[in-house]
This record gives structure tokens, C-alpha cells and sequence, in this order.
């Protein structure tokens, strides 16, 4: 059974910065992709960031690049995405997928979501 667990969020002022962890298990972990993805209230859910195990690529949304950056410890099951200089705009509860597909956005399993407050 896969199994996605996130933390790491909470309220942070504009300019600021929090690091997301998503544990996972039940896989292969370095054999397929896992992917951030973003919703917030009144919206559609927005992917966000996905890095693929099996061959290191990593893929941003464009009004992430630059802030945003995702990393794998693969020893640990654990992908890790780091948020600088948040923007009110980022608040969201954000969720972790896998396994999947960067470039498909299709995945087998989400996680239950950690919410991100910024404020302004």
C-alpha cells in the first residue's frame, strides 16, 4: 500500500520560507516520480513542482521558478520541497503524488495535504 505523508507547513509572513517533506513508502521510490501539487480555496488543484527519480529531472511552475526548489533523499523515502520567498499567493494546502509521471502529471497516490499560510 502506498503511503504519502507531508509536513512542514504553516503560517510564515511574505518573504519567507518553509521547507515541505513527503514521506513515502509502498513503492519503488527510484524508479518513478513524485510530484507537488498545490490547492487553494476556490481554485483547481495546480501541480507545482515533480522530480523524477529514475533519471534526476525536475520540473517547476512557472511562478515558482527561481523560489521553489525540490530535492529527493532517496536513503530516506523523502522529498523535499523548499519555498523561499513566499508570496501570499502561495498560500495553499499543498499535497504530495506518487508514483507517477512528471510529464503525464499522472500519479497512483496523494497525500492528505499540508496547509501553507503566507501573509502579507
Amino acid at each position: 500500500e502506498v503511503q504519502l505523508v507531508e509536513s512542514g507547513g504553516g503560517l510564515v509572513q511574505a518573504g519567507g520560507s518553509l521547507r515541505l517533506s513527503c514521506r513515502a513508502s509502498g513503492f519503488s521510490f527510484d524508479d518513478f516520480a513524485i510530484g507537488w501539487f498545490r490547492q487553494a480555496p476556490g481554485k483547481e488543484r495546480e501541480a507545482v513542482s515533480c522530480i523524477s527519480n529514475s533519471d534526476g529531472r525536475l520540473f517547476y511552475k512557472d511562478s515558482v521558478k527561481g523560489r521553489f526548489t525540490i530535492s529527493s533523499d532517496n536513503a530516506k523515502n523523502t522529498v523535499y520541497l523548499q519555498m523561499n520567498s513566499l508570496k501570499p499567493e502561495d498560500t495553499a494546502v499543498y499535497s504530495c503524488a506518487a508514483p507517477g509521471n512528471c510529464l503525464t502529471q499522472r500519479f497512483g497516490s496523494w497525500g492528505q495535504g499540508t496547509q501553507v499560510t503566507v501573509s502579507s
